[in-house]
């Protein structure tokens, strides 16, 4: 929603916006393009009289205990009957429509993979518009509109591109559909596929579903670019599918990589195209990398190209960022900040740092299962799983209706626990030794969890 903020200002609109509990890095992005931010719901915000509401995901008709409206203001703007909208739709109607969209979908990567495609092409100088659910460091803004619509009539070769973040995740309160569908992109890439959104899915199946929603929207001069090494997307495929297929992943995937994940050639077909050397560690990334570099050649950019431009890469805030680091005899303690959340996510991110720090080095996990779905416990026996990389893992209970520690009993004595962001700085500071690598990963804020590292980590040195 702040992307899309960002997007309508551009655009020429006046834009304010509401929410509750805003942090950076949007909400310095907001307020540096200048739109006013309000905290809270309040329903004396119709006065702004508005042309248009656009109603994010977050809305509900939820009441509170005392049968208050939680949403107070969603409750106002449909009592006085004025206009509004879903964030996608409107995306769908003022902003994609005659442009070539290349849309990035997936349980995991979505945000980074988006922001290789989009600085590939700017880097081609095709001047791509994005919308990414993040703010990438190589642009410093989380969306722009791009190059201009051509003028009316001209053919799909003069069409502008788009890149955006396809998420399954539902449109709205009164649109259960997933975001996907409303963007109808040309080309779609399918990174991965595996059971999240515990809070609106059912089971994997639900998920597969809407997956191939987004599919039968892609035409058939269109391409799917899919990950070779997932089954469920080959369950998703196998639905039916009316587009040109590119596959990457396999080695006998149309585009493959050889090497470690921070220096390895890509392979089209089995032969050598191109050779990327880059500052980004994971198996994951090289996977991502992968499914850029498939989807930009469907736009005529070569992998060659695609790798030069990778190579200077920056990634995106969050994800795995250095937010400072404390000098100590024996070796600097390092604090990151990334957005894992999801089990797979969490090993993953902690696999990467792994392979980037080497088996003698200390990581400490710092997470909050804070998603919808780890609220609700629905993957909490994964937690242990997720965490093997790490020597010590220390989780933040507060606000779970379920038992942490008898899911990270496994650990033993590898797993802290604490109910505030207080206390559980408190015993990260004192489990912390020179040389660890302090590892922080929620989907919101953390109520500034870093910050305070560093902080009680340099007073505790003087």
């Amino acid at each position: 929603m702040g992307g899309l903020a960002a997007l309508a200002r551009e655009a020429g609109h006046r834009v304010t916006g509401c929410d509750a509990g805003v942090y950076p890095p949007m909400s310095e992005q907001l307020r540096q393009l200048g739109i006013d931010l309000i905290e809270g719901y309040s329903a004396d915000q119709l006065a702004l009289k508005p042309d248009l509401f656009v109603v994010g995901n977050v809305v509900s008709r939820a009441r509170r205990p005392d049968g208050s409206p939680r949403y107070p203001l969603m409750e106002a703007i449909l009592d006085a009957g004025r206009p509004y909208t879903s964030g996608p739709q409107w995306l769908a109607e003022q902003v994609l429509q005659g442009r070539h969209v290349i849309a990035v979908a997936g349980t995991h990567g979505k945000t980074t993979t988006t922001a290789m495609v989009a600085w590939i092409l700017e880097q081609a100088g095709r001047q791509p518009g994005f919308l990414v659910g993040g703010v990438p460091v190589n642009f410093g803004v989380s969306a722009r509109l791009g190059r201009p619509l051509p003028p009316s009539g001209s053919g799909p070769t003069d069409r502008p591109l788009f890149v955006i973040e396809a998420d399954e995740y539902d449109t709205a309160f009164f649109d259960k559909r997933s975001k996907f569908v409303h963007y109808r992109p040309r080309t779609a890439i399918l990174n991965n596929l595996e059971f999240d959104h515990a809070d609106i899915f059912d089971d994997l199946a639900a998920i597969e579903r809407q997956f191939h929603h987004l599919v039968r929207t892609v035409p058939s001069g269109g391409r799917l670019v899919v990950n070779g090494l997932d089954d469920h997307l080959t369950q998703v495929l196998h639905q039916g599918c009316w587009s040109e297929v590119r596959s990457f992943g396999a080695t006998s995937s149309d585009y493959s990589a050889q090497g470690e994940p921070d220096d390895f050639a890509i392979h089209q077909q089995g032969r050598e195209v191109a050779r990327l050397r880059w500052g980004l560690s994971g198996v994951h990334n090289q996977l991502n990398a992968l499914a850029a570099v498939a989807a930009v050649d469907h736009v005529g950019v070569t992998p060659a190209q695609a790798a030069a431009a990778l190579s200077r890469f920056e990634s995106v805030r969050r994800r795995m960022e250095v937010r400072g680091s404390v000098p100590r005899t024996g070796g600097s303690i390092t604090v990151y900040d990334d957005f894992a959340h999801h089990p797979t996510a969490i090993r993953t991110t902690v696999d990467g740092l792994r392979r980037h720090i080497g088996a003698q080095a200390r990581i400490l996990a710092i997470f909050e299962p804070r998603s919808n779905t780890m609220k609700l416990g629905s993957m909490k026996a994964q937690l242990p799983w997720s965490l093997e990389s790490a020597d010590l893992a220390f989780c933040h209970t507060g606000g779970l209706d379920w038992d942490a520690a008898t899911a990270l009993a496994p650990m033993g004595e590898r797993a802290c626990l604490a109910g505030s962001v207080d206390a559980l700085v408190n015993q990260v500071v004192q489990a912390a030794r020179p040389g660890d690598h302090l590892l922080c990963m929620s989907n919101g804020g953390f109520g500034g969890i870093h910050l305070k590292l560093l902080e009680m980590l340099s007073k505790k040195e003087q």
